[in-house]
């Protein structure tokens, strides 16, 4: 939530002025919740070199999505878009996965402005953060807890999504969206094939909302 309180604001300021300086129809900014799923890679680790070996787990759980979007013409524009979740357990370790990527959007005209299907295409990366989380105690200071970055893991994306904005009242609209990453090597799961479903909350800034 604090990443997510850091962005949002930026985000924001960022696509409205570009309303002015590049001469675009309107911009949107969205926050969603949902989940992206993928399969284990079903490889034991022997992460700390003492012979236990520890399970690699399921990509899932809940993630959080900011996103954003300028439109020049009524269907056509430029967004930007990333999910991310908290740490989570990753075979002894824990792990926090990030998707971003820049789209080309179409968004096809269908008769009424209060429905505006859309469909996103593009490209960016995947970033996994890992950490060790350890207690400390002592006769001194007592118990104590630490969570050490160790190591990232970078890797090429493509992205595809189709969603829905229901426009509910001027320019606030909720939009369910299906995302599909291709992330290359994702060796640390089972395919580089990651699904995503998730329900947004966002607004519109111009095009007479």
């Amino acid at each position: 939530m604090k990443y997510t309180m850091r962005i949002l604001p930026l985000l924001a300021i960022l696509l409205l002025g570009s309303i002015h300086t590049a001469k675009a129809q309107s911009a949107s900014i969205y926050f969603g919740l949902g989940t992206a799923r993928d399969s284990s890679n079903g490889m034991p680790i022997d992460t700390f070199g003492t012979g236990t070996l520890f399970s690699t787990p399921r990509l899932g759980g809940l993630f959080e999505t900011i996103g954003g979007d300028v439109m020049f013409r009524p269907s056509f524009g430029v967004g930007f878009e990333t999910s991310f979740q908290t740490q989570r357990d990753y075979a002894g370790l824990n792990y926090r996965p990030l998707f971003y990527d820049v789209n080309a959007i179409y968004a096809p005209v269908v008769g009424t402005r209060k429905v505006v299907p859309e469909i996103q295409a593009g490209l960016g990366g995947t970033n996994l953060r890992f950490y060790l989380n350890q207690n400390f105690c002592d006769a001194f200071g007592g118990c104590s807890n630490s969570n050490l970055f160790l190591e990232s893991s970078n890797h090429f994306q493509l992205h595809l999504a189709g969603g829905v904005r229901f426009y509910v009242k001027g320019g606030l609209y909720v939009k369910p969206q299906v995302d599909v990453h291709w992330v290359n090597n994702f060796f640390q799961f089972g395919s580089s094939w990651v699904p995503q479903y998730s329900m947004a909350v966002g607004y519109t800034f111009g095009a007479n909302r």
